[in-house]
């Protein structure tokens, strides 16, 4: 059985928003199915050219765990690049994913 790690993650806005979650916030399921922890995860628009900050700070995502995100940026953009840093160091860039089609995004091994 899988378990959702990182309790705190789901309060880890790319930019924080207090009060409650409004209609532009988008949540989707974050999946580690590789080999190794997720220690940095950055997401953007996919029409701006640089990061925002590291959704997961000071946590990270240990392999074969799954974390609900909510990027509450105040846009009510869909498309995201998304950029993963590895505990071995190495980085991983998907451009272009349409997390509100998806509602999930699995990170694995063969990418």
């Amino acid at each position: 059985m899988k378990h959702a790690v990182l309790g705190g993650i789901a309060a880890l806005f790319l930019v924080a928003a207090p009060g409650a979650a409004s209609a532009e916030d988008l949540v989707f399921t974050l999946t580690n199915s590789s080999s190794y922890a997720l220690k940095s995860f950055f997401t953007s628009p996919a029409d701006i050219e640089s990061w925002e900050e590291d959704v997961f700070g000071e946590n990270y995502l240990p392999a074969g765990n799954y974390v609900s995100i909510t990027i509450a940026d105040g846009r009510t953009q869909c498309v995201y690049d998304m950029k993963f840093i590895m505990e071995d160091d190495s980085e991983y860039v998907e451009k272009s994913v349409d997390l509100c089609e998806l509602g999930e995004y699995t990170l694995s091994d063969a990418q």
